[in-house]
């Protein structure tokens, strides 16, 4: 089987899957090698995932059963490899690790790019909202101490220095909300140009699957 990431960098992802421990002492004490390989099949790890779980179960002097668990992906991998799963694990977001077979990635690679295509423009729509978010948070934020600071130089008592480093305050807090005005403009801007793409995009799946 070919071993093709389609989603993130081939060193990056096979250091994120080596980075935690795979195996509890449990599980590594159980042996039950049939179960984690067709666990991984349907969740469509690479056969390097036993690699992973090998160096867990080290610590507890326990070595795996590579027959019984290469057998039990291979099981695992005919619910993963097919059309509804690609939608779904694409739609998720998932990174596929070029586990399908060819004649199974003809149906699945295309599904797989759909759902992923229409997370991407979700994701990006989502990260527009949040931006936004922000900044009006931050205008509302500035224009309270702009309020704040202009009743503090209405007071009485201030020396003639203490008043000009609250007008000079007062200056940053005004630049400060017309930046923050600014980013929200290009936030609006960036949601409408994200809400666009995710409604073509689901004009373009609607039929196909369940957008």
């Amino acid at each position: 089987m070919k071993r093709l990431m389609i989603a993130g960098g081939a060193v990056a992802v096979a250091a994120l899957l080596g980075s935690c421990t795979t195996m509890s002492k449990d599980e590594c004490l159980a042996g039950a090698w049939g179960e984690k390989g067709y666990a991984d099949g349907t969740a469509g790890y690479p056969a390097t995932r036993l690699d992973d779980h090998a160096k867990a179960c080290a610590k507890y002097q326990v070595a795996p059963n590579p027959a019984a668990y290469g057998s039990a992906r291979e099981d695992g991998l005919r619910s993963y490899c097919t059309f509804e799963k690609a939608w779904v694990e694409g739609r998720a977001g998932n990174t596929y690790y070029g586990v399908c077979r060819p004649e199974e990635e003809a149906a699945f690679l295309p599904a797989y790019r759909d759902g992923l295509r229409l997370h991407e423009v979700e994701a990006a729509v989502e990260a527009a909202e949040s931006a936004l978010s922000s900044a009006e948070a931050r205008i509302e934020d500035r224009e309270d101490k702009l309020e704040a600071k202009q009743r503090e130089l209405r007071g009485e008592g201030l020396t003639d220095e203490e008043r000009q480093r609250v007008r000079d305050r007062i200056e940053e807090v005004r630049g400060e909300i017309r930046q923050a005005r600014r980013n929200a403009r290009e936030a609006r801007d960036a949601l409408d140009s994200a809400e666009w793409d995710l409604r073509r995009v689901r004009r373009e799946l609607s039929g196909r699957y369940p957008v």
